[in-house]
C-alpha cells in the first residue's frame, strides 16, 4: 500500500473488543492527502493488490473499507 506512492501513513491496531467468533483482530488505516488521491488508488492499485493479498493469506483474514475523515488531531 505505501509502495503506491499514494499513502502517507500506515497505523496497525489491535482491536480491544472481544469478538464473538474469538481470535485476535486487528486495523489497518493508511493516512492519504486528498479524497482525489484515493479514488486513483481505487482505480489504479487496489484490485491488484487486493487478489496478491487473496494469493497470500487466501482465507486468513477479511478485509473491507471504511473510509474516514480525520475531524481535529491533538
Amino acid at each position: 500500500m505505501l509502495a503506491t506512492g499514494k499513502f502517507t501513513n500506515a497505523r496497525m491496531v489491535k482491536v480491544l473488543v472481544e469478538e464473538e467468533m474469538g481470535g485476535t483482530t486487528y486495523s489497518v488505516q493508511y493516512l492519504t492527502d486528498s479524497k482525489d488521491t484515493l479514488e486513483r488508488y481505487y482505480q489504479e492499485d487496489a484490485e491488484r493488490l487486493r487478489l496478491e493479498a487473496m494469493k497470500l493469506f487466501a482465507d486468513k483474514f477479511v478485509a473491507f473499507r471504511t473510509e474516514l475523515e480525520i475531524i481535529s488531531e491533538h
